[in-house]
């Protein structure tokens, strides 16, 4: 894939066309309604905003674009998926995530569209994917990040069903959702973990304003449960296979969070472009000095190597491979790849970069949350490095025969 910031597609006439149809919604018609509400990325979104978006995005097909056509949606592969997120998060639009579905709808629940049973594809999936319903995701707790092992709350078996008590941070999407896929340690075990559909208007649980993050965006919940029944139906796949739920497409997972990072930071290139072209400095247009030329010459590398080695990976899932050490190897490149454009557009556009509110400030601080969202960058260095030494395992048991 040659360099450009707008990718065309040529080689592929159904997503170019997809591509474009996209563009004209986000910087059409979603741009005028962002307009309309007098919206900013610091907003405090309310759901009344959000449903909207999720409709009519279900109704020019781009919700749940990614899912089986049985479920709605045209089964698009992991490389086309990759475009549109690229393009939405290039957008820099407000209600971006409401799209595609990041935020509580398709995309959420796409994962588990397989292990659910047909009561819970009817109650609670598939109204996610008309825009009828949303949800959240929760898993993380304050001392349970990384080490997902290490959470404290509880599902006890009661006749019916369970009884859950606890508390989950940073449920993103958790102030719009209905419901939550929520990962619990099953009482009197030590590593037995279950995953459960849990209303979040059912007694015992409560939602939460959660901390803001550095992006300054208003998407976090906290859920709280205090002795919540959750009944059996409701119990997502098997008992101990709440893990596997919460992390078993973590590759998939992982390589598809990066096209996110990938727009941001091709926006960041542009606007750096953009500025360094228009900027007068001692008679000649920024871009001119050889220092700034030189920078945006690294930035434009930085990208390209990244991007070239999501869809790369992208590529492979697609063929049915799992390219583990790739998914880490690329969490890790976009992340800091994407942070050092974002730095240096920042230093590009001096003054007018450092001042709060302005867009590169925005990006700039997304991300760098990016280097530590979904694995920091350091888990993702461990990862390559476990993968890197299983690999020479194998080849010295294979000298060793």
């Amino acid at each position: 894939m040659t360099f450009s910031l707008r990718p065309s597609y040529r080689g592929n006439p159904a997503l170019a066309e997809l591509v474009a149809s996209l563009r004209d919604y986000l910087n059409g018609e979603l741009a005028d309604y962002e307009a309309e509400l007098g919206i900013n990325h610091e907003s405090v979104l309310q759901r009344s905003m959000l449903q909207p978006v999720w409709r009519r995005s279900g109704e020019l097909g781009f919700y749940g674009i990614h899912l089986p056509a049985e479920y709605g949606g045209r089964g698009l592969s992991y490389v086309e998926l990759a475009a549109l997120k690229e393009e939405v998060a290039a957008s820099r639009r407000v209600l971006a995530t409401s799209v595609l579905g990041d935020m509580g709808g398709p995309l959420r629940v796409g994962a588990i569209f397989q292990i659910a049973t047909e009561q819970q594809r009817e109650k609670y999936l598939l109204p996610v994917v008309a825009g009828q319903r949303a949800c959240c995701f929760s898993m993380t707790e304050t001392d349970a990040g990384s080490d997902v092992k290490a959470m404290s709350t509880t599902a006890t078996e009661v006749a019916g069903g369970y009884r859950i008590s606890g508390h989950k941070v940073f449920s993103t999407g958790g102030p719009f959702a209905d419901f939550s896929v929520l990962i619990a340690r099953m009482a009197g075990t030590e590593n037995v973990y279950s995953a459960f559909l849990v209303d979040l208007d059912a007694p015992g649980v409560r939602v939460l304003p959660g901390q803001t993050p550095l992006s300054g965006q208003h998407m976090e919940a906290d859920i709280v449960l205090q002795d919540a029944f959750v009944p059996q139906e409701n119990l997502l796949g098997a008992e101990g296979e709440g893990l596997k739920v919460g992390l078993g497409r973590v590759v998939v997972n992982r390589l598809l969070h990066c096209p996110t990072a990938l727009g941001a930071a091709r926006t960041a290139l542009e606007m750096a472009l953009d500025f360094a072209a228009t900027r007068m400095i001692d008679g000649e247009p920024l871009i001119r000095k050889q220092a700034i030329g030189h920078e945006l010459a690294r930035m434009a590398t930085d990208f390209q190597a990244a991007r070239a080695l999501t869809y790369q990976s992208l590529e492979a899932l697609d063929r049915g491979e799992v390219p583990a050490i790739d998914s880490f190897m690329c969490k890790y490149l976009v992340a800091e790849n994407s942070f050092r454009i974002a730095d240096a557009s920042l230093q590009i556009h001096g003054k007018a970069g450092m001042v709060q509110g302005s867009p590169i400030d925005q990006i700039w601080r997304s991300l760098r949350m990016f280097r530590m969202l979904t694995g920091s960058s350091e888990i993702q260095l461990n990862g390559i490095a476990r993968q890197l030494a299983k690999q020479a395992g194998q080849k010295n048991l294979e000298v060793a025969k």
